[in-house]
């Protein structure tokens, strides 16, 4: 290391020392003699800064922007999907046969670029070994756990889980033995009981690696005060907040609605307030709450309203809730995300 430095010396003295020496002749043109002391200057800054860890250890290691730009983007695109062999009618049945209804990311350039793809039982496996995944919320939040469920868990097992978790408004727990990830249901129909969900997690040891929440369906049937659903969004975004649950070390996510189709509805209270306009109404506040990713908050919008919408009146029975491809789809871009998320933080 001194002989480093020695030759550091020696080779200011021998660039330097003509230059200073040369200043006199060229006093008369002190732009020339400028230019010329900052062009050796920065020769020698380069050339030398390798050779002295003090000074390289102010110089930052810049991230990979191309690599951050990919992130961005193909999270911008990881819901570009679209629909395929449109339901057909079967007369021997109830009516339409939702089964045939298929869906795969878009062919565009951008969506190709980033490799999207269904993740299959053992990719899951893999993916979410040894984490907690907690999904709060109403019936859509349940219907998105069994779309869960059915990729880790086979067909015996998945039996008794849906008799364990379609008991009316429970809560719901499984620890899945091949990877150790356990997986809970929290039914939490208000936005208010999402936040007392939350508050209460302050107490665990750990917090969930995956937290899929959602809710108003309830708020709009019952209250149908849209102001009144923006100031409990916003005492979820507080609590979430405080209590640290979005982050590096937890991927958030926020379950929108479904689309609604008035005329399917089962009640006529239902058919009064759960309404289109309403519906905007509703997803307008969740946007101006600042809750989701891209607009101030950390919680990725799973956009069921678009899929349901997409998948056509052939998937709802009830035009509240959609058969089960509409929450499979939901489900592969949340795991396409947390992909994408995953290889950032890593």
């Amino acid at each position: 290391m001194v002989f480093v430095y020695v030759c550091a010396m020696v080779a200011c003295v021998v660039l330097f020392l003509p230059m200073v020496m040369a200043g006199y002749h060229l006093s008369r043109n002190k732009m020339l003699f400028f230019g010329a002391a900052l062009f050796i200057t920065l020769a020698v800054g380069v050339h030398l800064t390798p050779y002295f860890p003090s000074i390289s250890r102010f110089t930052p290691n810049a991230p990979n922007s191309s690599s951050l730009a990919s992130e961005i983007s193909c999270l911008a695109y990881v819901d570009h999907v679209r629909w395929q062999n449109r339901a057909l009618y079967v007369p021997d049945s109830d009516g339409f046969d939702s089964s045939l209804r298929t869906w795969d990311w878009a062919r565009s350039d951008p969506v190709l670029s980033c490799g999207f793809q269904k993740l299959g039982k053992k990719d899951v496996l893999d993916l979410l070994n040894g984490s907690w995944v907690l999904v709060a919320g109403d019936s859509q939040a349940r219907l998105f756990v069994v779309a869960l469920l059915g990729l880790v868990l086979d067909d015996e097992k998945m039996i008794g889980a849906e008799r364990d978790l379609f008991k009316r408004h429970s809560d719901y727990r499984i620890e899945v033995e091949e990877n150790g990830m356990r997986i809970d249901y929290l039914w939490a129909p208000y936005t208010e009981n999402l936040t007392i969900a939350m508050s209460q997690l302050e107490s665990e040891s750990r917090r969930p690696d995956v937290l899929v929440m959602g809710s108003g369906l309830w708020h709009m049937l019952h209250l149908s005060n849209p102001t009144d659903y923006s100031n409990s969004l916003f005492s979820l975004k507080r609590s979430l907040v405080k209590n640290k649950l979005v982050g590096s070390k937890t991927h958030g996510y926020w379950l929108g609605m479904p689309t609604l189709v008035n005329s399917m509805l089962n009640t006529q209270e239902k058919q009064e307030r759960m309404n289109s306009s309403t519906l905007e109404a509703y997803n307008l506040e969740v946007y101006r709450s600042k809750i989701l990713h891209g607009s101030g908050g950390s919680l990725l919008l799973l956009d069921v309203e678009e899929l349901s919408r997409d998948c056509g009146l052939e998937c709802t029975s009830d035009g509240m809730h959609y058969t089960k491809v509409v929450y499979e789809a939901a489900l592969q871009i949340m795991l396409n995300a947390l992909l994408i998320e995953s290889e950032q933080r890593i």
